[in-house]
Order: structure tokens, then sequence, then C-alpha cells
């Protein structure tokens, strides 16, 4: 007799969710704040000063001599509003993220978030939904836009089928090459940042996914990549950066090495990002600068 697992009864139950058309996803409004210390722990949280503590102050700390606090671009993700319900938690992968930055991010401030659902396409495994943030300061002024793709494995929906067009990795070698050891607990720290999915941290609920165990939040990953490209394209200027797209093909687990590539070309860059044994976990990577 099988044991009664309710963790894996309620992703094979989410497997038969059908998701609505966009048109059925009213539109929110959010307001967020941030201080100091979250964009201190976020930075902590993608891995500035792993390698060197003195390395990333002005990330890192906001009272270090002779490093202004400046944030990282990608911080903007956490700003971004939560997508509608879409099941089951370990049955929600995020797909892929593109974020637009109109102007330098404060190390804290108040924004005003207004989101929509874009697209919701049917896929041969499940089904992509494309959300929309656009994040304003108080007085109206834009801040950024994040677009933001979530797979639910054996979804069904409403919305027509789409395939994703094919995008090769760029031919030759890349021009920049850094690899980062991930630590066994970057999943737990990277959580603090807001995203409690126990899927990265509960290993009966990865084991219910399929998994091997918990993976790293895809914007974990994303966040490493884009510290690589902050540095080696931007030359460490945050101001520069204003988008950062990529594609989430594979997770990347903790304790792994994250091998991110970059290929520059005018006006920024293209990347990707491999794990350990050389499979793509980052692809369709694009860096645009101002």
């Amino acid at each position: 007799m099988s044991q009664h697992n309710p963790v894996t009864e309620r992703v094979e139950g989410s497997a038969a969710t059908r998701l609505s058309s966009p048109g059925c996803y009213a539109p929110t409004t959010t307001e967020r704040t941030w201080t100091a210390s979250d964009t201190i722990r976020y930075a902590l949280g993608v891995g500035a000063g792993q390698t060197d503590p003195a390395d990333e102050l002005r990330f890192t700390t906001e009272n270090s001599t002779g490093h202004p606090h400046a944030v990282l671009p990608t911080f903007a993700t956490l700003l971004a509003a939560d997508p509608p319900y879409l099941g089951e938690p370990a049955a929600v992968r995020h797909a892929g993220e593109t974020l637009t930055l109109h102007r330098p991010l404060p190390p804290a401030g108040r924004a005003h978030v207004t989101a929509v659902v874009t697209g919701v396409h049917d896929r041969r495994s499940g089904t992509l939904v494309h959300h929309r943030s656009q994040i304003h300061d108080p007085d109206g002024t834009p801040l950024a836009t994040v677009e933001r793709t979530m797979f639910v494995i054996g979804a069904a929906a409403d919305g027509r089928r789409a395939s994703a067009p094919a995008r090769p990795r760029p031919a030759g070698p890349p021009d920049h090459t850094a690899r980062h050891r991930i630590r066994p607990d970057q999943a737990l720290l990277y959580r603090l940042n807001g995203d409690r999915n126990p899927l990265h941290s509960d290993p009966a609920v990865a084991t219910a996914a399929g998994l091997p165990g918990p993976i790293l939040h895809g914007l974990c990953t994303y966040g490493f990549a884009a510290r690589t490209l902050l540095h080696a394209v931007a030359g460490g200027e945050p101001d520069r950066v204003r988008r950062i797209s990529a594609r989430f093909s594979a997770p990347l687990f903790p304790g792994d090495t994250l091998t991110v590539l970059v290929w520059l070309r005018p006006g920024g860059a293209l990347f990707a990002a491999l794990d350990g044994r050389g499979r793509q976990v980052l692809d369709r990577g694009v860096l645009d600068l101002r």
C-alpha cells in the first residue's frame, strides 16, 4: 500500500488546474517600502562579498569609508508585485525575467506598483503566465518595469499555444567568464528577501515535485549573473544598467558551481550561465547599457 503523502497529492492536484485567459485576472496595485538593510540583505543573498568581503562594500554596507551606499540593479525584482495564485507552489516554476530600469534605485524608499497578467499560453507540458509590474516613485516617476514569466507544470490554459523562438548561444568563445561557488545555504539566505516558497528549502516539497532536493531561486541565479555583468560590462556602475533579461532554462542547486559566460556587443552584452555539469541554467541573456 502506498504511503499517504499530502505534499505529493497537492502537487498532482495542481497539475489538473486550468488557468484563465489574461483578461480574467484583475490588475493589482501594491505599495512597496525598503530600507538600507533590505538592499544589503539582497546583495548578500546574491553573493556580494563572498569571495572578498572588502570587494563590494558599496553594496554590502551603508557606512564604509570611501564606499557610498549603492543598490544592485536587480534589487528592483523584489519590488515587483506577486503574480496571481497559480496553484500549488511546488508546481510553479519561475521561467524568465526581464528588468528595465528607468532610473537608479535609492538605498531606501517607497514605490507604487501596478501589475497585470499580459499573457497565458499553453505549452506541451504546462502553461506559461506572463506578468508585468510597473514600479513608480510616490510622485509617479517611473523607477522600473519587471516582466516575469511563470511556468505551471501540467496546467492547461484557455490561451493560445505559443512556441519559444530558438536563440542559440553566440558563436565563438565568451569575452568574459566568471565562476561562482554557490553556498550550500544560499537558498536559505536568499529566501530572507521574501520568497518563502518551500520548494527552495523543504526537502519533502522538492521530492514531491520530482527534484533531488531544494533548488536555488531562479532570481538568485539571475542576481549572481547580473553581478557578473555589472562588474565585467558596466564597470561596476549600477547607473549604467538599463535592461537585463534571461530565461531560466534549468534549476541550479545550492552547493553547485555557477559559470557565467559573457559575450560583449555594442551597447551591452549577451550572456548565459551553466551549472557544474555544464548544463545551461540561464539562456537568452541580454544586458543593455545606457
